[in-house]
């Protein structure tokens, strides 16, 4: 018997039903609810991109305000469609006055509006 349970019955409360913690943090409705944080304004999602069906859902994400790091992998192999994507990503941001950016050979780095990228390295120095 639990700390709880002996206080339940101090105060003539039964503990009829138990609280089951495994069933209720696999239940549907918590699959997008973070309980170890507060809800946050804004969040970076990483997104791997293999198509232009997929500009849509980053299109959408971007509308929630979220910053995404875009893996870039599979559309690598295949030069035109990936010219194509860019050319839409980028087009999309400045629409929306966002920002977009590659960070390496295999990722962009893309912002909602009114987040700006700096694109210019600074040396330890000049801090």
């Amino acid at each position: 018997m639990g700390v709880f349970d002996k206080l339940g019955q101090a105060f003539g409360v039964a503990s009829s039903k138990e609280l089951n913690i495994e069933q209720y943090m696999n239940s549907a409705e918590m699959d997008e609810v973070d309980v170890m944080h507060e809800p946050a304004d804004m969040y970076v999602k990483p997104v791997s991109i293999a198509s232009e069906d997929e500009v849509k859902l980053i299109e959408d994400e971007l509308a929630k305000k979220n910053i995404l790091l875009i893996s870039i992998d599979e559309i690598k192999k295949r030069p035109n469609t990936m010219n194509s994507i860019i050319a839409r990503l980028k087009d999309y941001a400045g629409k929306i006055n966002g920002d977009i950016a590659q960070i390496d050979e295999s990722r962009i780095l893309l912002t909602p509006s009114k987040v700006k990228i700096i694109k210019r390295k600074k040396s330890a120095a000049s801090q």
